[in-house]
């Protein structure tokens, strides 16, 4: 699918905590949403077009618009949800063991 051909996933274990290391290459950081609900997480990201670059183009290959793309984290407290971006990369980490309740709630991106 686009999403997993756009937002290429490595998901790794460190010190007690699940990482999660997306490529997101030229999105800026407001354009990148991230909603956990009932276990999980959903990354949205829109990378628009330049209004700079010229309307002739010889051959365009690069993505324009929205993805989406879903991760079932299992129930976590909200505030134990980090995430970081970075030279192109969103970083979401999360602690391995469960939590009893469900929870709704977006997450901020340092």
């Amino acid at each position: 699918t686009r999403e997993k051909e756009y937002m290429k996933t490595d998901i790794y274990e460190k010190q007690n905590r699940y990482i999660l290391e997306i490529d997101l290459p030229g999105i800026k950081k407001e354009n990148i949403k991230i909603n956990y609900e009932n276990g999980y997480l959903t990354i949205t990201a829109e990378k628009t077009i330049q209004e700079a670059r010229p309307d002739n183009y010889i051959r365009r290959e690069r993505f324009y618009g929205e993805i989406k793309r879903s991760f079932y984290i299992g129930i976590k407290k909200e505030t134990e949800i980090k995430a970081i971006y970075k030279e192109g990369i969103l970083y979401i980490s999360f602690p391995k063991e469960d939590e009893p309740k469900k929870t709704a709630k977006n997450i901020s991106i340092t």
